[in-house]
């Protein structure tokens, strides 16, 4: 595939709005269901803090695939939820995620090269916003190293979970095909993530303008965000979808015995 226009992320951005558009209620219980697992796998003590961002690569699975079944006229059902769990998919997931923690790790550590270690103290809790230290620290220069270090393996985590569940890649080649994929749709992937961005501060603006900083803002965010972080699932599968292909619907049983 040649290098995608820039344009084609505000495609993916639609795309996503048109596969929601068609079981919003499907794929909102899908969400409230992962909430709920996550929020129980939190309350495990001691890797309750980090298991939760180690199973984001097999629970993303889920969305996808969920939309996958929207674009094959199926429902999309809670049982979608536990996709990325199937044989043999989930042990190179499970290792994807624990990638995800390390590389994170990796890059706030980089970061106390320019501020000491004040960023990773306000990032682990260990000191708050109003903390003495906050006010000479480099903190925004501590933010650019670390992102700067993640942009890389976020580029290579962007595909790898899809690329692992329905290419059958193993985890280093998912990773690979992943990067250079994104490398060659920067342009289209960037327009992607800022819209989304742009699209978030939005709706955060007007609904302080509307209902002001009380617990009705609130009341109103939570369904809403609810909502956008489901359409963005379902546009992040739109682009996959451009530049690897549709999975393929599997064969039903009936089909095969009939052949």
């Amino acid at each position: 595939m040649g290098k995608l226009p820039a344009s084609t992320g505000w495609a993916w951005v639609k795309q996503g709005f048109g596969l929601f558009r068609k079981q919003p209620g499907g794929l909102a219980t899908l969400f409230l269901a992962y909430f709920f697992l996550m929020v129980a796998l939190g309350q495990i003590p001691v890797l309750g803090q980090i298991l939760p961002v180690i199973m984001v690569p097999a629970f993303m699975i889920a969305f996808m695939q969920a939309c996958s079944n929207i674009e094959q006229g199926k429902r999309v059902l809670p049982k979608l939820l536990l996709s990325g769990f199937r044989m043999p998919a989930f042990p190179a997931l499970f290792a994807l995620g624990v990638l995800y923690v390390t590389m994170a790790a990796l890059a706030i550590g980089a970061s106390t090269l320019v501020d000491d270690g004040v960023f990773w103290k306000m990032v682990s809790g260990q000191i708050d916003q109003k903390s003495p230290l906050l006010k000479d620290a480099n903190i925004g220069g501590a933010l650019l190293l670390a992102i700067a270090v993640y942009i890389p393996a976020a580029m290579a985590f962007f595909f790898a979970a899809p690329l692992i569940y329905w290419q059958k890649m193993g985890l280093g080649k998912a990773l690979f095909f992943s990067f250079f994929a994104v490398l060659r749709s920067a342009k289209a992937v960037i327009v992607l993530l800022s819209a989304w961005f742009g699209i978030s501060i939005l709706v955060s603006q007007l609904l302080l303008i509307i209902f002001g900083r009380g617990e009705l803002a609130i009341q109103v965010m939570i369904p809403l965000s609810v909502i956008m972080t489901v359409i963005l699932h379902c546009s992040c599968y739109a682009s996959y979808r451009q530049i690897f292909g549709a999975p393929e619907a599997p064969v039903s049983l009936d089909k095969t015995n009939a052949g």
